[in-house]
């Protein structure tokens, strides 16, 4: 990303808009708290900062959840989206604006941007007939699906549909797209999702349907269309909000903050974000975002996150557990952004003790502890230069340019960079030893040591405070200062040393942590009373003992097997079963296993699977359940 300039500039930077068809997740959390903190960092610097979060809440998959659970479509799609913002309210996000697609003034801008691309030329009425995934809200050729049928983005059955449709002219923004990948170099950071996106236009883009006819919740055409049966197609809707928040379609007061400065997404919407939106722009004759940034997925404790593995991770509980500050630190500290990161209650715990209780917690409490020993906590600069010229110029130098990382988008870097002064405060004390100097009388030196290691804390905390909000200012009170523009600037920018002042007494902290405080969710459940059901509950399952005659590889998997099992019926069940990281072929064939036999059948990977085989597992090791002697099979298990 572009350097910024120290001058006040406006700066505009966005969350995706989250589809209110669940709860936030961490995913979410961490998108917010990455765009949450260049936002702190651009206001911080003294840029007028316009920060933009919502819910995106149109769509067949709306209209078909509201349905199944009995509820009005704008009752559901209200609770969901408060859900969010209540959340992102408790996580004292710093938006400026939340919007919601329910909104009139957003629908009046994604009219009138429908209305303006049709009366350039760029979009026509058709007929569209292809493969619809009611979960992603995609159009696939039959050449992308997963055997024949399944979404290869989900891997859920997809739906052929025909129907009348728009169409804009996407095929016509190919070479512009490419283009404009070519001529910005970070316009899609990391730049190795650029290559990604630039391959796939490069192969040939196809005209994009941007209306439904099957369903009734959306942003219905322009009144003066006269095609009233029309939906905009809910990408279109969504990626709209963008301009429509600043008023585009309206009284546009903010349209001033376009173009974005950096469109914050997860690596699954990008496609959306880095091709459909700027040849919608380009059609809209608006400047296109400086950059889109994408980052990856979370996974727990290695295992991909699931509702039926009951291992999703839920940031309020976390915040709550170990402290709101402490998770943003962690969150953008362990993981590069741009890739995949893991979540761990002790990796946390290792970062909670370590970074933050060890090198920085423990280095202000060592100054509070010489300070008030010998000079009744007050701390004075002004020989800081006499006697540590080298290391004060030395902490100056850790942190030059260090904003760069910033708006790289390298965050952990960033805060790799930061540490370093700590380390070096710590090792001032532990090399210089204040005891021993005030032993031989040399008192103007540790007065000077504690002012050195004072400035390099408060020089830390400044640059810390859009990460670590609450903390830094808790710390920033001991150091009798205030982080805002005025600090960054006397104190960062022209490198100013504080002025006397009485440091304070405080609390820990960073309080060491011993053990997990959170139980993982699979314990939790056993331990919930109100999960305890009665053995009539017990018998609704029906489960038999197979043999397994078959074990077929799926292609495209690494985990799944296509088993076919005996259960004393005509016919031999399929059942697709995430096995294959443990067994081989060989090793199932004629075994006997227990089978959940009267499953509804369920697709996956496109595969109808009818039942489910039972097994146990730890975080190593997967077995499936076996008997101890040969059983007929099809023989209940009770």
């Amino acid at each position: 990303m572009h350097k910024h300039s120290q001058s006040c500039e406006k700066v505009f930077i966005t969350t995706p808009i989250y589809y209110v068809n669940d709860k936030a997740h961490i995913g979410h959390a961490y998108t917010t708290i990455i765009a949450d903190t260049i936002a702190r960092y651009s206001r911080l610097i003294g840029h007028n900062v316009f920060f933009l979060t919502g819910t995106d809440e149109h769509g067949q998959k709306i209209e078909q959840s509201a349905k199944d659970k009995g509820v009005d479509t704008f009752q559901y799609a209200d609770e969901i989206s408060k859900k969010f913002k209540d959340l992102w309210d408790d996580f004292d996000v710093s938006y400026d604006y939340f919007i919601r697609t329910t909104d009139d003034k957003h629908k009046l801008g994604v009219q009138k941007a429908f209305l303006t691309m049709y009366e350039n030329g760029d979009i026509y009425k058709d007929f569209y007939e292809g493969n619809y995934c009611i979960s992603c809200e995609s159009f696939f050729t039959s050449l992308q699906l997963l055997d024949g049928s399944a979404c290869p983005d989900c891997g859920k059955d997809t739906k052929t549909i025909k129907e009348e449709s728009y169409f804009f002219k996407l095929s016509k923004y190919e070479d512009k797209l490419l283009a404009w990948y070519d001529e910005n170099e970070d316009c899609i950071l990391p730049r190795a999702k650029k290559n990604e996106v630039y391959n796939f236009v490069k192969e040939g883009l196809k005209d994009l349907s941007i209306t439904r006819t099957s369903f009734n919740w959306g942003v219905n055409l322009p009144d003066s269309m006269g095609d009233s049966k029309h939906v905009i197609y809910v990408w279109l809707d969504a990626l709209c909000n963008y301009i429509t928040a600043l008023g585009y379609g309206g009284d546009e007061k903010d349209m001033s903050f376009w173009p974005c400065n950096v469109h914050f997404v997860g690596k699954d919407i990008l496609r959306f974000h880095a091709i459909y939106w700027p040849a919608f722009l380009m059609s809209l004759g608006l400047p296109l975002p400086k950059h889109i940034a994408a980052h990856g997925w979370w996974t727990k404790d290695g295992a991909k996150m699931s509702k039926s593995k009951g291992n999703v991770v839920d940031p309020i509980d976390v915040a709550n557990a170990y402290g709101l500050d402490n998770f943003r630190y962690f969150m953008l500290r362990e993981v590069p952004f741009g890739q995949d990161g893991d979540f761990s209650q002790q990796a946390l715990i290792d970062r909670i003790n370590s970074d933050l209780g060890n090198d920085l917690g423990n280095l202000l409490n060592r100054i509070i502890g010489i300070s008030g020993k010998y000079f009744d906590y007050n701390i004075d600069s002004c020989d800081v230069v006499k006697y540590y010229g080298k290391e004060i110029e030395e902490s100056f130098a850790m942190i030059e340019n260090i904003e760069d990382y910033i708006f790289n988008m390298q965050l952990h870097v960033y805060l790799e960079r930061l540490w370093k002064p700590l380390s070096l405060g710590n090792k001032v004390i532990d090399s210089y030893k204040p005891w021993e100097l005030m032993k031989q009388g040399k008192i103007e030196e540790v007065v000077a040591l504690s002012a050195l290691v004072a400035n390099i804390i408060a020089r830390v905390i400044i640059l810390l405070s859009p990460i670590m909000p609450k903390i830094t200012a808790g710390m920033a009170d001991v150091l009798g200062m205030k982080i805002d523009n005025d600090s960054y600037n006397s104190i960062i920018k022209n490198k100013e040393l504080l002025s006397p002042f009485k440091i304070k007494k405080a609390e820990v902290f960073f309080p060491r942590i011993e053990e997990k405080i959170l139980i993982d969710e699979e314990i939790k459940e056993e331990a919930n009373t109100d999960n305890l059901i009665g053995i009539e509950d017990f018998f609704k399952s029906e489960i038999k003992l197979g043999t397994i005659k078959e074990v077929e590889q799926i292609e495209k998997s690494s985990k799944l097997y296509k088993v076919f099992v005996d259960v004393g019926e005509s016919k031999l069940r399929q059942i697709v079963a995430g096995i294959r990281k443990y067994y081989t072929k060989e090793e199932l064939i004629n075994t006997q296993v227990c089978v959940v036999s009267n499953l509804k059948p369920a697709k996956l990977m496109g595969l109808v699977s009818e039942g489910m085989l039972l097994a146990v597992k730890d975080k190593k090791n997967l077995s499936l359940l076996r008997v101890e002697k040969e059983i007929k099979n099809g023989s209940k298990i009770s």
